[in-house]
């Protein structure tokens, strides 16, 4: 097995690295003086299983392109199989038409990553379950709730806690979660006037006095999140905390996050952090290294992925 590091998030590849008590593969990933980019693997791969880290985030042509060129050079290299970890995976928010004459930007991606020389795709959360399907190779879809489940039971033993779905889109992972937990689930109720914009209309569930757990797989602006703590808190809510798989967090989301009522926002590392959030007093990373790790020598060793969830 050999494992391979992007550029857009090096630490997490080295800490899945770590947990394999493996050597991240030498290679080179840099940009020509137009920003084409250029890769070059410095080992022998003929044989070998080889998988790819790299998340599609922020800037996400760029790290797409990276993943789509170093593929192609594994697959030119002979690799026996390659691949693609993608913790985060970027335009999976455009995974049907929303509108006339709109694309379907996520099937596009998928059919990129399986021309470009993937043998099978490893990802986290997918936004929706769908995409799945947009694959005509083998794809293991890893799920942060485990992960959320024991931080939860460490960090609110004895607290009257409740877990709450920031949309009616959220519920069936909500609903989960809540059922593993034996808690309630309460769901917030909006409308969305416009992409980026919402609106919350109501709390549908009694969340006075409760603590309440906001879930969610990824917070970009904020504002969704933001204005369901503020309808929590006015509900009567004690207080309110947030689990989301992927932080995102763009524009001043850092700041609308650390300006809102939330207590906490726990997030993983499947993007790497910035300086804005590693300062944030109400942000916090859990490591998805483990998780990733275990799945890469699952998938390696030919044995049961989804077991992990059992």
């Amino acid at each position: 097995m050999k494992i391979v590091a992007c550029n857009s998030n090096r630490p997490l590849a080295e800490a899945v690295a770590r947990n394999l008590s493996l050597p991240l593969t030498r290679a080179s990933v840099r940009r020509f003086a137009d920003m084409e980019i250029f890769v070059e693997i410095q080992e022998n791969v003929r044989g070998e299983d080889v998988f790819v880290i790299q998340s599609t985030s922020y800037p996400a042509n760029d790290n797409l392109m990276e993943l789509l060129i170093m593929m192609d050079a594994l697959r030119r290299s002979s690799a026996r199989r390659v691949t693609a970890v993608i913790p985060y995976f970027g335009y999976a928010r455009q995974d049907r038409k929303s509108a006339p004459r709109t694309p379907i930007s996520a099937k596009l991606v998928a059919n990129l990553i399986t021309e470009a020389g993937a043998n099978r795709v490893l990802t986290l959360d997918l936004h929706a379950g769908q995409i799945q399907g947009f694959f005509d190779i083998p794809l293991d879809n890893l799920y942060a709730a485990p992960l959320f489940m024991a931080d939860i039971r460490a960090r609110y033993e004895g607290r009257d806690i409740m877990i709450v779905s920031p949309d009616v889109g959220g519920v069936v992972r909500a609903r989960a979660l809540a059922t593993r937990l034996n808690i309630d689930l309460a769901i917030i109720d909006k409308r969305r006037e416009r992409a980026g914009i919402s609106e919350v209309m109501n709390v549908i569930g009694d969340v006075e006095g409760r603590d309440c757990i906001l879930l969610d797989d990824i917070c970009d602006s904020g504002g969704t999140l933001c204005n369901a703590a503020d309808a929590l808190i006015k509900d009567g809510a004690k207080s309110v905390s947030v689990y989301v798989t992927h932080g995102v967090l763009s524009g001043g989301a850092v700041a609308r996050i650390a300006a809102s009522p939330v207590e906490m926002m726990t997030i993983t590392d499947s993007i790497v952090a910035t300086d804005a959030v590693r300062q944030s007093p109400n942000l916090r990373e859990a490591t998805i290294a483990p998780l990733l790790a275990e799945a890469i020598h699952r998938i390696s060793d030919e044995s049961s992925v989804s077991s992990l969830f059992d």
